[in-house]
């Protein structure tokens, strides 16, 4: 059986086997979780997001999508990209934030990643509630987990501050969601 856990930390310093980054379209680096995840993993892993946009992804990631690079100096092997909605920009359909967390599992068993360390897409400058994003996150976490049994060992969520550490905490104990 999977286990499913929320802890308060670092995502740049996670031992797992992918690490999701909470990435702009561009796949060029940015703020918050991307910025950090860019710095740590150094700048190999910026060129093979060049790379990837020159290849397929020309006019960026779209919103809800998920792609996967190599995860340069992270402890994890790999790096997987997907772009949250932003509520800024109107985009509020929770159905794109829950393909955010689905794409990006779907994309960790293809690379045959067993444990995933998961943000919280879309809250903070995206404006998204954080307790919304926890009960959407874990809800769509345990629905892909129900289609895939046995495809992942782990998914941990990990949240920088204690509050969304809470919200987290909190859709985990909701055993109706």
């Amino acid at each position: 059986m999977t286990r499913i856990e929320a802890v308060h930390g670092d995502i740049t310093t996670e031992h797992v086997d992918a690490v999701v980054n909470a990435a702009n379209s561009t796949l060029l680096g940015g703020g918050g979780v991307d910025g950090a995840i860019h710095a740590a993993a150094g700048p190999g892993l910026l060129e093979e997001c060049r790379r990837l946009r020159a290849a397929r992804w020309h006019d960026g990631l779209p919103v809800g999508e998920a792609v996967a690079t190599g995860a340069g100096n992270l402890p994890a092997r790999w790096v997987i990209h997907t772009v949250g909605p932003n509520r800024h920009r109107g985009e509020t359909d929770p159905a794109l934030l829950a393909s955010c967390f689905s794409r990006s599992l779907d994309v960790a068993a293809e690379v045959g990643a067993r444990s995933v360390a998961c943000p919280a897409v879309s809250a903070g400058v995206f404006g998204w509630d954080a307790e919304e994003v926890a009960r959407v996150a874990v809800a769509t976490v345990r629905g892909w987990l129900g289609e895939h049994p046995g495809d992942l060992d782990l998914v941990r969520f990990v949240l920088f501050s204690r509050p969304v550490h809470e919200s987290f905490t909190a859709a985990l104990a909701d055993v109706t969601g």
